[in-house]
Formats: C-alpha cells, structure tokens, sequence
C-alpha cells in the first residue's frame, strides 16, 4: 500500500520553502495557491481539569435547593446537573468562566474518588498564563475536596481560519483511525457544559469519539452568534497577529474552526507514554500548568490521525491541511517541550485470557441480577464491593470507558436480558 504524502511547498520564485502558499501535488503535478487563507488565531480553548479527594461534607449543603450561592470568595448558581455529566451537582460561574461538577455518580458521598471536574472556559483560559490558572484551579479544589489531587484533564485546542471551508465531500476525503464520523445536519443548540455546538447542512463536521482523541470542524462565526459570544471573538480575531500594520480578520467573512479535542483518558495515555529525549523520564503532567508545554505535540499528533485528503488524488494531503498542521502552533503561556519529547500514547494489556474472563463474568453477572429481581443500581453496588472490580474498571479503562460506561453497560444489558428471555431463565 503507497503511502500517503503531502504536497511541495514552493514560493512565489518558485523555491521550496515549507512556508510557502504555493503547493504542487506530486502524483498530479497540479499547483494549488492558497495565499488568500488566513490563520488568526491557535490555541486551548477549552480545559477540564480532574480532581480525586474526599468531599467536604458542607460543600453538599449549597446544593438543597437551586439558588446564588458564595463559595471560596466568588458568587456561584449552585443547582443539579444530568446524570450524563457524571456528576450530581454543579456550582457555574459564567461570568468567571467556570463550571464546578461535583460528587461522582459512582462514587459514595464519603468514600475517596474522583469528586470534581473543573470546566474553563476560553476567555479565563485567555486571560491567565498556565501556572497561574492551575493555582485558581487548586484552590477551588481545595475548597470543595480534602486532600485534593490532580487526576490529569481534558483539553480542547482550536485553529480559527477565514478564506477556507469545509468541501461538501469533507466525509469521503477524510483519513482516519476512527470509524465514527458524523455528519450533522439541522440546526440544534449550543451546550457549554459539553462545549457541544449543531448547526445547519454541511456546517458542521465531527470525526472520531468523545472519549478518545476528535476532530471537529465548524462555522465559529454562525456559533458565536448562536452563543450571543460574537462581539468576544471578533475582538480575539481582531487582534490576532497583532504586529501587523493590516489586520487580518475581515468582518464580511465567515470564520472556520479546525478543533482537536483529547480526553482525559488518552491524555493519561500521552502522559505514560511519552517521554524526554535526554533524560528518558515520562512526562506524566497530571494537571493542565504541566501539561501546557505538551500541547504543540498533542496538535501534531492529531493531524497524523486525521488527514484531509486531496481532491485530486487519495493518497495526498490536501495542501491547506499542511498549513493548518503546521504553520501556526497552539499558543499556550509556556515554551513548547516539542522538539525535547517523543510522543506516545502507552496502552495497557489486559486483554486476552484476563480480559475475556472479565466478560464472561459479567454476562453470568447479569444473568444472575435478572434472576433475582435486582436492579442495575444495587448490582452496580454490589459489583464495585467486590474484590474483583480493580479488574473489571482496568477492563472498560483500557476501552477508554469510565466507571459511568459500566454502570450504562449493565443496564443495558440487564434490560436487554429480561426483555428477551424473562427473569426466571
């Protein structure tokens, strides 16, 4: 099988220059001229920091009833959140630009776990540099958990493009490890909690999973405006590149975003796997300030696993996929550790005899919740007491599945159970 290559940059005089606008396509010969696009903007827009400790029992009395409450010196809504989120509660400060999700579903009031997601939003990420956002994050931890411990994050970096979009054919001409891809069309909602934007025909183009490594791609402008956040980013755009004598937004074009999002789980996977090319140590950032210097590698990495083919052959990239890998790296308060690091995602082995065990039990597990009447709820319970269950979480984890997938798991599977054979089978 041919490999897939990317195509010559040259310059005006017809030099190579890896930063040239000018890209010939080597299996066609054809010239493209991309000179008109425009990068404005590359860096994090969205960080979701994890916190393992044990609840402060007076953090839970703020939630008897919706309402304004004062937490660790700021205003916060205080109120109930989804079942989906994982959590039950949540103290959001928008303004501020943050979302406190407190008490793990899964985990008991009282027991040690992890109690707490801290979800930032681009405009606090924007106004303060790494260290100093992570120590408002530890505080806030410290605040609502004892002994509070960072338990790596989630990050979403961001490209802002003009004088591009999507082609209509994006879902043919993109290559990628991932077989989940979606198309959306319809016009939805914008939730910030999920950072999740749905819009129009063609407007929208999500590849990949959300619990793993996902590309994104969507109209930022028609967004903000859904999001009432236009005003925001057009000052952003606007100052962009701001040495130059010409700005390079313009207001009469819509903006693009090209968005990477990595779970928490696969950054836990960088974190063990990559390491430093001198010393040999892991990185291992648990939190967002140590993880900052990594970012440019982690942007690097998923433009190898999502490629933008060309349109005029299969096996080349299209050319204004190179410019947005690498002519503008994420900008992130820190100096990139890029060139000082080899970038792996470490994979753990619990497959095979071990892992088909696990599966075999919780089908007898099942089988057995249905014969004696109990619900999902109880044998969730039940099974988390068992001294088999650092096996079974290290199981779903290797899947990039939390313990909220495996409660999911065995309701689905009970209700399947005793809908199709009855509970006396």
């Amino acid at each position: 099988m041919s490999k897939i290559v990317s195509c010559e940059r040259i310059n005006t005089l017809g030099e190579f220059d890896q930063r040239g606008r000018l890209f010939v396509n080597p299996k066609t010969a054809t010239v493209t001229d991309l000179s008109d696009l425009v990068l404005l903007t590359c860096g994090v827009d969205t960080v979701r920091q994890m916190y393992k400790g044990r609840l402060r029992p007076e953090v839970l009395e703020l939630f008897e009833e919706p309402r304004i409450v004062s937490f660790a010196g700021y205003a916060w809504h205080a109120g109930k959140v989804g079942k989906d989120s994982g959590y039950q509660y949540k103290l959001q400060n928008s303004d501020l630009g943050l979302i406190l999700l407190i008490k793990n579903y899964n985990v008991q009031k009282e027991e040690q776990g992890p109690h707490l997601k801290i979800e930032v939003s681009p405009h606090l990420i924007k106004q303060n540099e790494p260290a100093r956002l992570q120590k408002m994050l530890d505080f806030l931890a410290d605040q609502v958990l004892t002994e509070a411990r960072p338990n790596y994050c989630a990050v979403h970096i961001a490209m802002d493009v003009q004088g591009w979009e999507p082609p209509s054919n994006t879902v043919e001409r993109m290559h990628c490890r991932s077989q989940k891809v979606r198309d959306i069309n319809g016009i939805s909602d914008f939730v910030y909690a999920a950072n999740a934007s749905v819009y129009g025909r063609g407007e929208t183009y999500m590849f990949g999973s959300p619990g793993a490594v996902q590309l994104s791609i969507y109209n930022k402008t028609k967004q903000a405006k859904a999001t009432d956040k236009l005003d925001y980013w057009e000052s952003v755009w606007g100052l962009s590149w701001a040495d130059l004598e010409t700005p390079l937004y313009d207001k009469t074009k819509d903006v693009w975003r090209i968005e990477l999002r990595f779970h928490h789980s696969v950054v836990k996977q960088f974190a063990e796997g990559s390491f430093n090319l001198t010393t040999g140590e892991t990185i291992n950032p648990l939190n967002y300030a140590d993880l900052s210097p990594h970012l440019c590698g982690l942007w690097k990495y998923g433009f190898n696993s999502f490629k933008l083919l060309s349109a005029q052959s299969s096996k080349v990239i299209a050319p204004e996929w190179s410019i947005f890998a690498n002519d503008l790296m994420p900008e992130t308060g820190r100096s990139s550790l890029l060139d000082e690091t080899e970038y792996k995602r470490y994979y753990k082995t619990a497959s095979g005899f071990s892992g088909k065990n696990v599966e075999l039990f919780l089908g007898n597990f099942v089988s057995l919740l249905a014969r004696e009447r109990q619900g999902a709820t109880k044998g969730f319970r039940e099974l988390k007491k068992s001294v088999l269950w650092p096996t079974i979480k290290e199981f779903f984890e290797n899947k990039e599945q939390d313990e909220r997938d495996i409660y999911n798991w065995i309701r689905d599977k009970l209700t399947e159970r005793t809908i199709r054979w009855g509970v006396a089978v």
